[in-house]
């Protein structure tokens, strides 16, 4: 669930439109982040985990519209799905940043498989780097390498 804390007001009921979160060992809602124009565009970006039809988990990161009464998120849009989804239940990372010149960061854990930080063909323990449409950019570092992600901006993260 998603709330929002005021002071003198506390607690609000949970926000609707928040994706489906899995939420076992350490995954669960990961980061939440407004958007560097949220004031006009109220967007808010959610990191969280999340199951395929197997079971197996991984990052995934989105964002929606908040609604003026901020009571909920419509329009929730994915922009990026860690791939490959593991097995586990450990190490999702999932910290957003946005640099102020129109790009995403996103952390990424390894999923407590410690090998898949230095594999460029896995996005576990990595640093990812998106415009804030989810695009890769062009000047990324493995952009157009065929052993690589082109989303990784760094790797050996855990």
């Amino acid at each position: 669930e998603l709330k929002r804390w005021q002071p003198g007001k506390g607690l609000s009921a949970p926000i609707s439109g928040v994706p489906q979160v899995w939420a076992n060992g350490q995954g669960g809602l990961l980061d939440v982040a407004l958007a560097p124009d949220f004031a006009q565009s109220r967007r808010v970006w959610l990191s969280y985990a999340e199951s395929d039809a197997s079971g197996k988990a991984g990052t995934a990161v989105g964002y929606g519209r908040l609604s003026e009464d901020a009571t909920q998120l419509s329009n929730f849009t994915v922009v990026f799905r860690q791939q490959p989804k593991l097995s586990v239940g450990n190490h999702f990372g999932g910290r957003l940043v946005f640099d102020g010149k129109g790009y995403l960061f996103i952390g990424l854990g390894e999923n407590n498989q410690r090998a898949t930080a230095q594999e460029l063909s896995k996005l576990q323990g990595k640093v990812v780097r998106l415009t804030e449409s989810g695009d890769v950019p062009p000047d990324n570092p493995f952009v157009g390498r065929a052993d690589a992600r082109p989303e990784i901006w760094a790797y050996g993260i855990r």
